[in-house]
């Protein structure tokens, strides 16, 4: 009933296509033979500093971190979350803050969130904020439209530092 048809069988190589089998061969696939798009790397999960840790120290990632204990230096993420029960004495830079908890220092990010149960001392730069009823505040809050630009001097500056050698290099033009 059914037949197999010789239309699709593949017929004996050619000079030029045994080559070309040849060179793969010896090269490995080419970038014409991966057909498959390559899938895009799923997003790491959040690092989180559990609440009987205490960190003394600078924390930096392009990551997200969760804070639930105690953290004595400055922190810069992609998205820091400062847990209900967490203290940070430093400046936090993200580009999402969320503050559940304790923050004694500056705050600086696109999207900034104090939670009912914040406790903020302390400055914060933003794009945007949310406070939410109940959230304690003493500080400035100041909008920008590049909060992430650290004019302050910290070393989590995303800005090229100003060279230091320009006042000494006057001088000695003048002597």
């Amino acid at each position: 009933m059914f037949s197999k048809s010789k239309i699709n069988d593949p017929g004996p190589k050619t000079g030029t296509e045994a080559e070309k089998a040849d060179k793969k061969d010896e090269k490995g696939p080419t970038m014409s033979d991966t057909s498959t798009p390559s899938t895009p790397k799923a997003k790491p999960p959040a690092s989180v500093l559990s609440a009987d840790l205490t960190i003394t120290g600078d924390i930096k990632t392009t990551g997200d971190v969760n804070i639930e204990g105690t953290v004595e230096g400055d922190i810069r993420a992609h998205l820091l979350t400062v847990g209900e029960g967490a203290t940070v004495k430093g400046e936090c830079i993200a580009d999402d803050v969320v503050v559940n908890g304790r923050v004694v220092g500056k705050v600086r990010g696109l999207k900034v969130r104090l939670t009912s149960t914040a406790r903020v001392e302390g400055d914060i730069i933003h794009k945007t904020i949310a406070i939410e009823s109940g959230a304690h505040f003493e500080g400035s809050v100041q909008r920008q439209e590049d909060p992430l630009n650290n004019k302050s001097g910290s070393s989590f500056s995303s800005a090229p530092k100003a060279a230091t050698s320009a006042a000494p290099a006057a001088e000695a033009a003048k002597g």
